[in-house]
């Protein structure tokens, strides 16, 4: 019978399930946001919340982790894990917030579509994360978020070809360059999530 006279503590994989879970709410949020015409902007207050919330749960990750003599993985990938997630809802709140300063009458293409995207990503990421703890299907989710994170360079792509080849007003498509590039930065940091995970379950799978 195996035991250990060090505590390991389990929490931090409860922790990261709760990032996790407050990252889909908030890309819950965003699409919602941008699924009306104009946006509702005031969602991006309670996208704001949520990240304020990310913050605070991710700076116990870390205090916990300088308190914790030994950890159910290493400690570097716990710090990775935890502020990758929390640059996840970063990017969110982000692009929530300069589409509620800029308050465009009307979306362009790729703004709904790379929304999605996010959402879509957040979700997968969130199973890949309460994965981990068993070592299993974590690989699954992640190619999936993979996947997902190429398509919104795609979208991204043709959203950035569109705004450059329609839009003559140079004020206005500066405005919506920057937007476009945070909501595809949220799928990067999904996938970062996803290459964290991966490289986890290599070590300890």
């Amino acid at each position: 019978m195996r035991f250990s006279l060090l505590p390991r503590e389990g929490k931090f994989f409860d922790d990261f399930t709760a990032l996790a879970d407050r990252i889909v709410s908030g890309a819950t949020l965003l699409e919602r946001m941008l699924a009306s015409d104009p946006p509702a902007w005031d969602t991006a207050l309670q996208i704001k919340q949520i990240e304020n919330e990310c913050d605070a749960l991710t700076h116990n990750i870390i205090k916990r982790l300088n308190k914790t003599f030994v950890t159910p993985i290493d400690r570097e990938d716990i710090h990775a894990l935890a502020t990758s997630l929390d640059d996840v809802m970063d990017a969110i709140d982000a692009a929530a917030g300069v589409l509620r300063r800029y308050r465009m009458a009307s979306l362009r293409y790729g703004a709904r579509e790379l929304a999605s995207l996010t959402w879509q990503a957040a979700v997968q990421m969130k199973v890949a994360v309460e994965a981990l703890d068993r070592r299993e299907g974590v690989h699954e989710r992640a190619v999936e978020v993979n996947r997902l994170e190429n398509s919104a360079d795609d979208v991204h792509d043709e959203a950035l070809r569109r705004l450059f080849e329609e839009e003559r007003d140079a004020i206005t498509l500066i405005k919506w360059k920057e937007v476009l590039d945070l909501l595809e930065e949220a799928t990067d940091r999904c996938e970062d999530v996803a290459n964290v995970l991966e490289s986890v379950v290599v070590k300890h799978g």
